[in-house]
C-alpha cells in the first residue's frame, strides 16, 4: 500500500504514476508470494480522495479503511 502512496506523491512520471505504483506494488506482493490488490471495486471518487489526503496531509485513514474494506 505504501509504494502506491509514494510513488504517487512524488510523481516521477509525467503520466501513469497512479497505475504505475499499483503495478510496482502488486509485483512487490507477487514477490513474496502474497495476493496482488485490486481497487476495481473501489468507488474511484474515494479513492482520489485518500490519495489526496495522504499527498497534502501525510494522512494515511482514508487509504487505509479502503485498503482494509
Amino acid at each position: 500500500m505504501l509504494a502506491i502512496l509514494m510513488i504517487s506523491y512524488i510523481q516521477p512520471f509525467e503520466d501513469g504514476n497512479k497505475r504505475t505504483s499499483t503495478i510496482i506494488e502488486n509485483a512487490i506482493l507477487l514477490a513474496y508470494e502474497l495476493f496482488p490488490l485490486s481497487f476495481r471495486n473501489v468507488d474511484e471518487g474515494i479513492y482520489k480522495e485518500g490519495t489526496l489526503l495522504f499527498c497534502e496531509q501525510n494522512n494515511l485513514s482514508l487509504f487505509k479503511a479502503i485498503f482494509i474494506e
